[in-house]
């Protein structure tokens, strides 16, 4: 996914016509492409911006069941997605997906135990194969022999259960990868700004370059509209009107927390009941990610702005339960992204069919040639994907094969467990220490191969980058090379999680990663600091928005911080 191979894609996607064009390129625009091209579809893939730049890598980086839908007595749903898990578990990406134990704290000594112990129970029975470790009950005393960063009187006891966890944004672009891998046409930076029509079917879509500048037809059979919370945007691109659209989408925001390792004295996840949802602890390396909100969100959706009452929001519910609590101080990073939560369906006077409908998610055709899939959660877009695949593949008249991803791994996984066995070999060969390809592993599965061979062709490379230690320089150089990246803020923010993750949201890095990127994508002087003062436009942008109280204010701060630095291309 280098330059060179960008510029092969776009000539394919203005030269060719595809079985299926799939507009958006999150999770599950990425496991649609993957989807239909095993199936033997020729396929394309346009994201308007950098692969998972929404929803998909803003999330609470679980891969789960949903614990509260057992409550709703939405059995169905939960085993749908615990099988999803298992799939990713131990079979599709074993190398970006790995169990997580979480501690679910007790504050009744009868009723609860058994009610809640009854629940997840049936959360274990519905996984199915024992693909992750069963739950264990927790005395008092064990419980806070496990976490004994929570106060004496905030429980009576617990239930530790697992549940899986994954880095998003990686996650998505290794999916798209894989899709790429078997013959999709994959392009970031590239905008639909209309739609190709035949009469009343819609044929295609027209594309805007956005590096380039250039407008180019994409021609498809069947489009695939996986936008998520930019769906009714889509729509009315198509030439909907309101009344008559197929679905429509509601954005919630969540935001989340990272906070440092040694700030919070745990030795296992936890998950706290709120008196809206659930708020959650996570181990993320030498961090925890807390969170998150759910409020309704109807502004700016490129950015949703955290504000100050989204932190306090959750400092205080953390901090109900921590022995000590956890300050404006502590906090590293905060990130905000949008849920896309499934809104109304079906035939709406505009002739349009509900062709798969569930709790979660709906697959929609509402006009010849044009699909729509919305609504669903991370854990379960293969399903989502499978779905829509089903229903293009209906209006192409012809043969073609059922879905086959629940048996195609990820790009990284083949070969993964023989690597990590083979993990000090590796170290010695490379001149790295064990624990930086352990860590190179999860990111990168049996791809590690190719970062190293970047580390013995040239030693420098295997230094980390100052700035961001927990990375190497290679790892800046492989992510322009092999994973798509444009901008500096692609690897930064997505490919690694530098922005989050160091107090200064990787400013003092940016030099030094756009150095080293700069020959790869062609930057000359002018650009390399236009690049970084981009980029600590946005870094700034957020923060002034984190000052604010209220959306309102945030959302403004933001987009008027960032009007000034829009990319160049």
């Amino acid at each position: 996914m280098g330059p060179r191979a960008r510029e092969a894609a776009l000539r394919r996607l203005a030269e060719d016509e595809f079985d299926v064009l799939v507009v958006g390129g999150g999770v599950v625009g990425a496991g649609v492409a993957l989807d239909a091209v095993s199936r033997g579809l020729s396929v394309a893939l346009v994201e308007a911006r950098d692969l998972a730049a929404g929803t998909s890598s803003r999330s609470s980086k679980l891969i789960h069941g949903g614990l509260r839908y057992l409550e709703q007595l939405d059995f169905r749903l939960v085993r749908e997605a615990l099988r999803e898990r298992g799939l990713l578990v131990t079979r599709l990406a074993p190398h970006l997906v790995r169990p997580v134990p979480f501690l679910l704290p007790l504050r009744h000594r009868v009723w609860e135990r058994g009610y809640v112990g009854a629940g997840v129970l049936l959360y274990d029975t519905l996984g199915g194969a024992r693909a992750l470790p069963r739950h264990r009950q927790l005395s008092h005393s064990r419980a806070l022999r496990e976490a004994p960063g929570l106060r004496s009187d905030a429980l009576v006891g617990a239930i530790q259960y697992y549940d899986a966890q994954v880095d998003d944004a990686r996650f998505t672009m290794m999916v798209a990868r894989t899709a790429m891998q078997y013959g999709a046409c994959v392009t970031t930076r590239t905008k639909v700004t209309g739609f190709l029509r035949d009469g009343e079917r819609v044929t295609g879509a027209v594309v805007g370059d956005l590096e380039s500048g250039a407008e180019l037809p994409a021609r498809a059979r069947q489009v695939i509209n996986a936008t998520g919370v930019w769906t009714d945007e889509i729509q009315r691109l198509a030439g909907a009107s309101p009344g008559s659209r197929a679905v429509t989408v509601q954005a919630s925001k969540g935001v989340h927390l990272v906070v440092p390792r040694e700030k919070i004295r745990l030795d296992t996840g936890l998950i706290l009941r709120t008196e809206k949802s659930v708020l959650f602890v996570i181990p993320w390396g030498p961090h925890w990610i807390v969170g998150t909100t759910d409020t309704p969100w109807d502004l700016d959706k490129v950015e949703p702005a955290p504000t100050r009452a989204d932190i306090d929001y959750i400092l205080e519910h953390v901090n109900a339960v921590l022995r000590t609590p956890l300050t404006h101080d502590d906090i590293e990073g905060v990130y905000a992204g949008l849920r896309p939560l499934l809104g109304g369906t079906g035939k709406q006077g505009g002739g349009s069919e509900t062709v798969k409908l569930s709790r979660e998610h709906a697959v929609i055709r509402p006009e010849p040639g044009l699909v729509i899939v919305a609504g669903g959660k991370y854990t379960t877009y293969r399903v989502m994907a499978k779905d829509a695949v089903d229903v293009a593949v209906a209006g192409l008249g012809q043969a073609v094969p059922t879905s086959v991803t629940e048996r195609v791994p990820v790009i990284g996984a083949a070969g993964f467990e023989a690597l990590r066995n083979n993990r000090r070999r590796l170290a010695g060969r490379a001149g790295l220490p064990v624990a930086r390809v352990e860590h190179l592993l999860g990111r990168y599965g049996s791809c590690v191969e190719e970062v190293l061979a970047l580390v013995e062709a040239d030693a420098g490379l295997g230094e980390p980058i100052p700035g961001a230690e927990g990375y190497l320089k290679a790892e800046a150089v492989y992510a322009v090379t092999h994973e798509g990246a444009l901008h500096l803020e692609d690897v930064l923010v997505r490919r690694t999680r530098v922005f989050i993750e160091e107090r200064d949201h990787g400013l003092a890095a940016a030099p030094e990663v756009a150095a080293l990127i700069a020959p790869v994508l062609g930057w000359d002087d002018d650009r390399v600091r236009a690049e970084i003062d981009a980029y600590r436009a946005g870094v700034e942008a957020d923060l002034a928005a984190q000052r604010e109280i209220d959306d309102a204010a945030a959302n403004a701060v933001r987009l008027a911080a960032t009007a000034p630095a829009q990319h160049v291309a």
